[in-house]
């Protein structure tokens, strides 16, 4: 009752999904009163030939469509009961930073308090107190107000609280007990490695560590690193980004789109909600959505504990097949044809 093995959740299941229902259509007779496009692409998670980037570079004429359906989405379960069909339509933006700080050095017996370590330690402390201020773009909004229904009563409260009025820092602060939330919420940023000195018997003339934040689609690298150059307040520490980000602008929660989701998922689930999300990570979209191609996440796929990127991924053929009958009626129902 099982699929194991490495992508089968990320993302075989799904380009396997799109290629059957393509073979499907096609043994029906069905033609569809539009293009139908399937790409399936490589180095989603930062290669040197994205698929995505290569085809809009070099054959645009292949991908240009009103609208992409990606993955980055699917169905929410919590211990074994299917909660809510997200629709991925933002996601946050991916960027390294360094902190670093350098000395002259010298000999360890000697030691004075103007410390390369001490320097970048000292920052990274007050890094990890920091909060970057919570936000709502038009998909939290809609994200949170939604899933508000499906959550205990005091977390409900809250997202509804915060919603009417994004100023209550007492419901921000239960809605940010949840890490997911919280990263909803705002710009993040963490320490993800760490490196300094050149010797054990010797002062250490470098330290370095890498900071990931996950920004909010409308923040700015430049706003991050003057932020968190107020927060850190010593000059002995710099910070500098380490590559060109791309900005990913959020998808508009287009009604007729939303509409089609929702009957299918009532169809097949009757009483669970559509809610649209926006991604803490990343996916290929965010280049479609630089080209203006507007992206939605969207599978149908209902599992839990996946263990994506492991090499035992595993989701159910339940899960599977269910996803696979979602996505066919929704590409019949979008392109021309409503399935009873």
């Amino acid at each position: 009752g099982m699929f194991f093995g490495r992508g089968v959740a990320d993302d075989k299941d799904e380009g396997v999904i799109h290629l059957v229902i393509l073979l499907r259509m096609k043994a029906e007779g069905y033609i569809p009163e539009r293009d139908i496009i399937v790409a399936l692409t490589t180095d989603e998670e930062g290669g040197p030939d994205n698929g995505v980037v290569w085809l809009l570079e070099n054959r645009r004429d292949l991908v240009d469509a009103e609208y992409v359906i990606n993955e980055g989405g699917g169905g929410v379960v919590e211990n074994g009961r299917r909660m809510s069909n997200a629709v991925q339509a933002s996601e946050k933006v991916y960027l390294n930073l360094q902190f670093e700080a350098t000395n002259p050095g010298g000999h360890s017996s000697v030691p004075v308090p103007d410390n390369a370590i001490y320097h970048l330690a000292e920052a990274l402390s007050k890094l990890s107190a920091h909060k970057f201020p919570a936000r709502l773009n038009e998909v939290t909004t809609a994200y949170f107000s939604r899933t508000a229904d499906l959550v205990d009563a005091e977390t409900g409260a809250a997202m509804r609280a915060f919603v009417a009025n994004p100023a209550d820092r007492a419901a921000e602060a239960i809605v940010s007990r949840n890490p997911a939330n919280n990263s909803r919420l705002r710009t993040t940023c963490v320490a993800t490695m760490l490196s300094g000195g050149h010797a054990a018997n010797a002062l250490p003339q470098r330290a370095r560590a890498n900071v990931n934040c996950r920004t909010l689609p409308d923040d700015t690298p430049a706003n991050v690193i003057a932020t968190l150059e107020r927060v850190i307040n010593n000059p002995k520490v710099s910070i500098t980004q380490v590559a060109e980000v791309t900005p990913s602008p959020p998808s508009p929660l287009t009604p007729a789109l939303f509409a089609a989701i929702e009957a299918v998922t009532e169809e097949l689930w009757p009483g669970i909600p559509v809610v649209p999300t926006m991604s803490t990570g990343a996916t290929d979209g965010l280049y479609f959505r630089n080209a203006g191609i507007p992206v939605y996440g969207v599978s149908g796929l209902f599992y839990e504990n996946a263990n994506a990127h492991g090499m035992n991924e595993q989701i159910s053929s339940q899960a599977f097949y269910e996803g696979l009958e979602f996505l066919y009626r929704l590409v019949k129902r979008l392109t021309g044809t409503g399935v009873s």
